[in-house]
Order: structure tokens, then sequence, then C-alpha cells
């Protein structure tokens, strides 16, 4: 599942690739903007800059902005900052791998077959949608939503 903190991540790094060669956004903007308390929200730009996903200006003016396009940060990149390896369980992570000590055999587990193949359409699909391709589906649902309601 998901955590608040990759969550919250991915709303505010969506604003940000809204906002992307605008200037930066304050902490406080973002975290108004979108609901997520601000102490917590800082804590995860923090992590964020640290892995050269963000980065800041202080001062007047200042706050934080993508250090990338928005085209060139994905879901999959954002999730394993924060949360980790992408797979179910360990024996068939790329990232953080680790035998399972209650295998006899890992080439024919079942268990671990089915895992892999979850964790390689996971990562299909997180390592294939940027901040770019989410706007662009926001705006689609939204250009949808305002005809139907136009119908109405």
């Amino acid at each position: 599942m998901l955590s608040k903190k990759a969550k919250y991540a991915l709303k505010a790094l969506l604003v940000l690739a809204e906002e992307y060669n605008q200037g930066p956004v304050l902490i406080s903007d973002l975290a108004e903007r979108e609901g997520i308390p601000k102490k917590f929200l800082e804590q995860i730009l923090l992590e964020l800059k640290k892995h050269g996903t963000l980065q800041s200006k202080k001062g007047k003016g200042g706050g934080y902005f993508l250090g990338k396009s928005p085209d060139a940060v994905t879901f999959g990149q954002v999730i394993r900052i924060l949360d980790g390896p992408l797979a179910p369980v360990s024996c068939v992570s790329q990232t953080s791998y680790q035998r399972c000590e209650e295998c006899k055999d890992e080439a024919t587990c079942g268990v671990q077959i089915v895992m892999k193949e979850t964790r390689d359409a996971i990562a299909t699909v997180l390592d294939g949608v940027t901040l770019a391709d989410a706007l662009k589906k926001k705006e689609r649902v939204k250009i949808k939503a305002g005809a139907r309601k136009a119908r109405k």
C-alpha cells in the first residue's frame, strides 16, 4: 500500500510540476493547497531534495521547485525514495533482495513467481508514468467532466 508520505509527495510534486519554470513555491502554500500537514511536508520535501528531485531557494521569493523536468520524474522513482522497493516481498526485490528463510527452492516457488510478476507489473506502470504524464491525464479527466456537466 502506498504510504501517506509517498502520496503527499506525489501530490506536492504535481503542484510543482504545474508551476515548473515559474519560480519556487512556499511549503506553506503547498501544504494549504493540497491539505498536507506542513511539518510532515517539510520532512518529505527535504528527503526529495536530498535525492535531487527537488531544489530550494532561501530568502525572499524562496521555496521549493523541481530539480528535474516534469517528464524526467516518474512515480516509481518517488515511491522508491520514500517507501523503498516496489516489490511486495523481499525475495523479488531488485533493490533490496533478501532470500526467504522458509523457501526451499526459489526457482520453483509459486509465491515468488507470482510476486515477481506482480512487482514487474507495478514497476512497469509506475516507472512508465512521469509527473508530466499525470498532469496530462488529470487535464483529460477535467475536460471530460466539464463536457459531461455541460450536457446536463
